[in-house]
């Protein structure tokens, strides 16, 4: 075991990927350049010396590359496309949503499209088009698998999972879990590093997890919400409420499994998550909830999101943008009144 950041797990599940197999390759913009980040949140950083003609830097032209993806996966190989940031992924949208997802549907099965998509996510000062919350586009397109990650030992485990997957899968990454040092630290991070096994491992595409056990209520979260879930947890139990975390993980689909046992003891769920309330993914899942569990319920669901505005780029109004510990507080006792 070692305690490695997201940056660092999923650098070294990239370099094991390309190892085991010579159809894995990486490209995007800034990835590979001598001396540089290793892309924008210091992923790839050194790949290029071990892997020089697996590491392809691509000019600034998302539905370009994405496009050349999708036809590698097509043709055997097996894509890791990096976009540096979440908010670009609209410029390849086609791509995405028209082809990458389609197109083993649409052939009866005899393309496979076997695509990595990474995308960082989340708000970090960089203003509305460089901080949005991107889930909500995509885990309602059928053919896509949607992954979101909290931290190291899940980074690595569910990356290499998706390369091993001959169906295309987009992974979400929140821009302050990665443990990025030196020039791309980022002010306001949290800690997500975790111990991450010298053996190979994979973590399941379609499965959430408990993270704290708990008997009163049911939080759902992902990403760095997942751990303001748990800090929330922790500041309720002080006060004699028992909150049970889940890190929802896998966004499409959805482990009802899992989300439907911790329902059923508890009775009460909150869900949060850092996009925008309306049509958010956790609408989706407090609808599933309801339809699937409703004789479990004891109160409605409640929603803690972001106001439906675009990102803000003050820190102060970022700051009151975004749910934090006190608003999912908050929220767990408004579902305890019930």
């Amino acid at each position: 075991m070692r305690r490695l950041s997201i940056a660092e797990a999923l650098r070294e599940g990239i370099a094991e990927e390309m190892r085991r197999d010579p159809n894995v390759f990486c490209l995007g913009e800034d990835i590979a350049v001598p001396g540089g980040w290793g892309g924008a949140f210091t992923v790839t950083l050194g790949l290029e010396k071990e892997f020089p003609d697996r590491m392809l830097n691509t000019p600034i032209a998302e539905l370009g590359f994405f496009g050349a993806a999708v036809g590698a996966a097509i043709m055997g190989m097996r894509p890791i496309a990096d976009v540096q940031y979440g908010d670009f992924l609209f410029l390849a949208m086609d791509q995405i949503v028209n082809n990458a997802a389609k197109l083993r549907y649409m052939s009866g099965g005899t393309i496979k499209v076997p695509l990595v998509m990474r995308a960082p996510i989340g708000a970090t000062g960089r203003g509305s088009q460089h901080a949005q919350s991107m889930e909500r586009y995509f885990t309602g397109v059928p053919g896509l698998k949607v992954v979101a990650v909290s931290n190291a030992y899940d980074a690595k485990g569910i990356l290499k999972a998706a390369v091993r997957d001959d169906n295309p899968v987009l992974m979400f990454e929140h821009k302050l879990l990665y443990g990025s040092k030196g020039a791309r630290t980022e002010p306001g991070a949290v800690d997500a590093t975790s111990d991450v096994p010298d053996d190979d491992y994979v973590v399941p595409l379609d499965r959430a997890v408990v993270r704290r056990p708990g008997a009163q209520v049911t939080i759902l979260a992902w990403l760095l919400m997942a751990h303001y879930a748990r800090q929330a947890a922790d500041r309720l139990a002080a006060e004699g409420i028992d909150a049970e975390v889940i890190d929802v993980r896998s966004l499409s689909p959805i482990d009802y499994a899992t989300i439907g046992a911790s329902v059923r003891k508890t009775g009460r769920v909150v869900l949060v998550e850092e996009g925008p309330k309306t049509g958010g993914v956790s609408a989706e899942i407090a609808a599933g909830i309801t339809e699937r569990f409703p004789d479990s319920l004891l109160a409605p669901c409640v929603r803690v999101a972001s106001a439906d505005v675009p990102v803000p780029f003050t820190p102060v109004l970022e700051n009151a943008y975004r749910p934090d510990v006190e608003r999912i507080v908050a929220g767990v006792r408004d579902v305890l009144k019930e």
